[in-house]
C-alpha cells in the first residue's frame, strides 16, 4: 500500500469518510446506487466533450495527472488556460457547497499539475450539477496542508489493515452507496453493547 499511487477519487472518499475509503480502496468494494449511477452518467457527458481552443483560451478534458512526491494519480475533468491562468475544474453531481472532500480532491489535482508543469496555481473550480454553477476554490496554504495531511492519513488507514469505525454523524450515511454494506447504525449499536 505504501508505494502504491493513491487515486484522487479515493482521496475524496477518505475526506468524506475513512470507512468508505477503506471499503473502496483497500477492499475494492463498490455498490452502485442511483447517486453513483447518476454521477457516472453525468461524467460520461463531460468526458465525451472534446478539447478545444478559442482565441487565447484552451480547454482540455479528462487530463491525466500524477505526483511522484505525493504518490497520487487521477484524472482532472477539465483544465482551462486563459486570462485566469491555468485552472483545474472538477464536476460533481451534488448540490453546491463548501464540501471539504471535493476541495481536497481539487487541491490534490492542482498539486499534481503544479509538480508536472512547475507552475503555481492560485485557484480552481468545482462545477456542481445540482445548481449548475461553479464554486471557486482558492488554493490556500491551509487547504494545501490539509490535503497533504489527508494523503498521509489515508495511507495510514490503508496500512492499518483494520476497517475504521463508522462515523457518528448519520447525514453522510444517508445517501452513501456503501451504507448497505457498511451498516453504520448496526455496527455502532453492536459495539456500544460490548463490555
Amino acid at each position: 500500500m505504501d508505494d502504491e499511487y493513491l487515486p484522487l477519487s479515493m482521496l475524496n472518499a477518505f475526506a468524506y469518510c475513512s470507512r468508505r475509503f477503506y471499503y473502496e480502496h483497500v477492499l475494492g468494494e463498490m455498490v452502485v446506487n442511483e447517486h453513483v449511477l447518476e454521477g457516472r452518467l453525468r461524467h460520461e457527458r463531460v468526458d465525451a466533450g472534446h478539447s478545444e481552443r478559442r482565441a487565447d483560451d484552451l480547454t482540455l478534458r479528462s487530463v491525466r495527472v500524477y505526483s511522484d512526491r505525493l504518490r497520487l494519480t487521477g484524472v482532472v475533468d477539465v483544465v482551462e488556460e486563459g486570462p485566469d491562468g491555468l485552472v483545474p475544474v472538477e464536476y460533481k453531481k451534488g448540490r453546491g457547497g463548501q464540501w471539504l472532500n471535493d476541495q481536497v480532491q481539487l487541491c490534490a489535482a492542482s498539486l499534481c499539475l503544479e509538480e508536472r508543469l512547475d507552475r503555481t496555481l492560485t485557484h480552481g473550480y468545482i462545477f456542481y450539477f445540482g445548481p449548475r454553477r461553479r464554486v471557486q476554490v482558492p488554493l490556500t496554504d491551509q487547504l494545501r496542508r490539509a490535503t497533504e495531511e489527508m494523503v498521509e492519513a489515508a495511507r495510514a488507514v490503508a496500512r492499518a489493515n483494520r476497517i475504521p469505525p463508522p462515523v457518528a454523524d448519520d447525514h453522510r450515511c444517508r445517501d452513501c452507496s456503501l451504507e448497505p454494506l457498511c451498516l453504520p447504525r448496526e455496527v455502532r449499536r453492536l459495539t456500544s453493547q460490548q463490555p
